[in-house]
């Protein structure tokens, strides 16, 4: 099931771009990324609210509601080649037959050749995201930015939760563990018994503590490298919460000592420029409490970064890369610069 428009709230897609039905493959026939939103929330654990996410997350920005977004430094629209499908009817009552639907939706979109970009909801939606993918592609990895690991087993006596998506997912096969990457972890869940388990899969969890001492560049190289060995794709999910509180209140679990804005958006602008990502989600906005829409607009911008990510990566192929350190107006206006 789908609908045309938020689930909440008035009927407008992200930042305007046009409309398609999931459903139907012949209306999203020329795009490379389908926007679908999963406002779902009955996986969480303590603050609700995430089910509101997809819709602040679609219209928070001060510009028009346009449909166009050129990136000023990269130099392409990150909204060209994007629409939006709207939000999946899900209820947060049923988490099993919410995860299907979800994971159905997600499938179909990959399968008929578009990159799935999931606006959460809880991390619970993570599982039925990266699941859909991987039933086209087999051999996929997953980087996941957040200040929790997400691979618990039973919580509040239940296998399923937006603490345990990463657990069932590597148990189902979906994703092999010495394939997931995990950035931002910090805090005090979980205890040495799940921490035990992670090691035995193989995964690689970035502590914050490591990322302060090596660089969060330094990470990421080292996360790459991972995530490009013998896979077809990557896989990225954005918990909001991976930033520090002052930069992302809005959220159900957060967690002193986490990212700036701003590397995060660094990050996820490096991830989709360089890997081939073939799914994204963002989750955990939780807007009932955000302040002045800091969390709104932190992950309307996420999602930009990472189209913007994708849409210069498809230009790159077609001649030389783009350098970030380009100057911002170097070849632009009448006087072009003289070559070096």
């Amino acid at each position: 099931m789908t609908r045309y428009g938020p689930m909440f709230g008035p009927d407008y897609t992200f930042l305007g771009v046009p409309a398609c039905d999931w459903q139907e493959p012949a209306t999203y026939a020329d795009a490379e990324v389908v926007i679908v939103g999963a406002p779902f929330d009955g996986g969480t654990s303590h603050r609700p609210g995430a089910r509101f996410g997809p819709q602040v997350i679609r219209g928070t920005d001060y510009l028009p509601h346009d449909g166009s977004r050129p990136h000023m430094s990269m130099r392409v629209d990150a909204l060209e080649k994007v629409k939006d499908a709207g939000d999946l009817e899900v209820y947060s009552g049923e988490i099993q037959r919410s995860c299907t639907i979800i994971e159905d939706a997600v499938a179909f979109i990959a399968k008929n050749g578009a990159i799935p970009l999931i606006l959460g909801g809880d991390h619970t939606v993570t599982w039925p995201d990266v699941a859909g993918v991987a039933k086209k592609y087999k051999n996929i990895s997953v980087i996941h930015f957040d200040a929790h690991a997400d691979t618990g087993d039973i919580e509040f006596g239940s296998l399923y939760g937006h603490g345990q998506p990463m657990r069932r997912l590597i148990e189902s096969g979906a994703v092999r563990g010495d394939r997931f990457l995990q950035v931002g972890l910090r805090g005090y869940w979980p205890g040495p018994d799940v921490l035990d388990w992670m090691a035995d899969q193989g995964m690689d969890s970035f502590h914050m503590s490591e990322i302060v001492e090596k660089g969060l560049d330094t990470v990421l190289d080292r996360a790459f490298e991972i995530a490009l060995d013998g896979c077809e794709g990557v896989f990225l999910s954005v918990d909001i919460d991976v930033c520090d509180p002052g930069h992302a209140p809005g959220t159900g679990t957060p967690e002193p000592g986490g990212l700036t804005g701003r590397q995060l958006l660094d990050a996820v602008s490096r991830i989709c420029h360089e890997l081939p990502v073939v799914g994204m989600d963002i989750v955990e906005v939780s807007p009932p409490f955000d302040h002045a829409e800091i969390t709104a607009m932190l992950g309307n911008r996420v999602v930009l970064e990472a189209l913007s990510g994708m849409a210069r990566r498809r230009a790159d192929a077609g001649g030389p890369p783009w350098n970030r350190a380009t100057p911002l107006l170097q070849g632009r206006g009448t006087q072009q610069d003289e070559p070096a």
